[in-house]
């Protein structure tokens, strides 16, 4: 069976569809098993406070990545590149239910800030999509490569008693270096150091607020 070919008007629809869903909470499904094993380890308030806080952070970076990528998807020029990004954002799927699944199971919240998140994260995407496929791939790459670093912390900022959420993020963490990867064979240019500096600088102002809002 031939894959279905969208008009511009039907993937409009579809993007508005999928950024209600990420942004209002659409209840999206997980195509892969959630990695959080149940543990019988109970939390204190103060690791149960850290660990809800940094998967709010997780969550918020799953809607961005959400964004970016359905924006990187809709502007791209190749095909090739357009579907790369469409499956990327499925796969980014699984990680924003694994987020709101532990956050539930923390008894937490995501950030109030997510149509915000979600709003610039798609202006971004869009904007870097339009300056070509190869810069669109290297921001791809870089991104991945920004969040793997993020995750890495995360683990080390974890209590060892919560493997839930060490596995959850552990496993995110090899799905987000894999991204990069295929980037770059799929031909990422590289990324000055300026854009970079300027990347790093609004994923900790995201981090850092999303952690409390």
């Amino acid at each position: 069976m031939s894959a279905r070919h969208y008009s511009a008007s039907d993937q409009m629809l579809i993007g508005l569809q999928q950024a209600l869903a990420t942004v209002c909470g659409g209840h999206p499904v997980s195509e892969r098993p959630y990695p959080g094993a149940p543990s019988g380890a109970a939390l204190s308030e103060a690791d149960r406070r850290l660990a809800e806080g940094l998967m709010r952070v997780n969550h918020a970076g799953e809607v961005a990545a959400q964004a970016l990528y359905q924006a990187q998807g809709l502007v791209a020029r190749e095909p090739d590149v357009a579907a790369a990004m469409e499956r990327a954002a499925r796969e980014e799927v699984d990680h924003l239910v694994w987020c709101e699944t532990r956050l539930r199971e923390l008894d937490g919240r995501p950030s109030l800030l997510t149509p915000l998140w979600y709003a610039g994260s798609f202006a971004i995407g869009a904007a870097a999509a339009l300056v070509g496929d190869r810069w669109n791939l290297g921001f791809v790459a870089e991104t991945e490569r920004q969040v793997t670093r993020h995750l890495e912390s995360h683990l080390e900022r974890l209590p060892e008693s919560d493997a839930v959420s060490r596995a959850v993020v552990a496993q995110m963490r090899d799905d987000e270096a894999a991204h990069a990867t295929r980037a770059v064979e799929a031909g990422a240019a590289e990324l000055p150091p300026p854009v970079r500096r300027a990347m790093e600088i609004c994923a900790k102002f995201m981090t850092t607020v999303a952690f409390r809002v």
